[in-house]
């Protein structure tokens, strides 16, 4: 029934700070720019990274413009595949993400951390064996 991930999407109330802090981060501009939608293709699988402006959304949640209004991040955790979870959580706050929960083993070589990027969304690191196998068995054609 689930075949994939087709698009995260977060909220933001400032598209244009979005625009230009993502676009930094994924080193490529949205091939979607509209008043009130950004599109990324990313990734290994080229799947869909989106962001909403927060005017659209249906609840007041995702409304908020910060985490400090109703006391923790929105939305749900979504971890994207890294080679290096430090390195990338010491990227992303040096960009002014702040650190949601630190580098974690997670056991058979999983490691997770989480971030809150500057509109209170959460977005997922992880490094992730199985990740890595599918992507090489899928590259070899096995």
């Amino acid at each position: 029934m689930l075949r994939g991930l087709t698009t995260t999407s977060f909220y933001s109330p400032d598209l244009a700070a979005t625009k230009s802090w993502y676009t930094e981060l994924f080193g490529i501009a949205p091939y979607m720019d509209t008043p009130a939608y950004l599109e990324w293709r990313i990734g290994d699988y080229q799947h869909e990274f989106g962001v909403i402006d927060s005017s659209y959304a249906d609840s007041e949640l995702a409304r908020t413009p910060s985490p400090e209004a109703v006391g923790r991040p929105a939305g749900a955790v979504v971890f994207w595949h890294v080679d290096d979870v430090p390195a990338a959580l010491d990227r992303l706050v040096a960009m002014g993400a702040k650190e949601h929960d630190a580098p974690r083993d997670r056991g058979t070589g999983f490691i997770t951390a989480t971030v809150i990027d500057p509109w209170g969304n959460i977005l997922g690191l992880m490094y992730n064996p199985h990740y890595l196998e599918v992507l090489s068995s899928m590259k070899s054609g096995s």
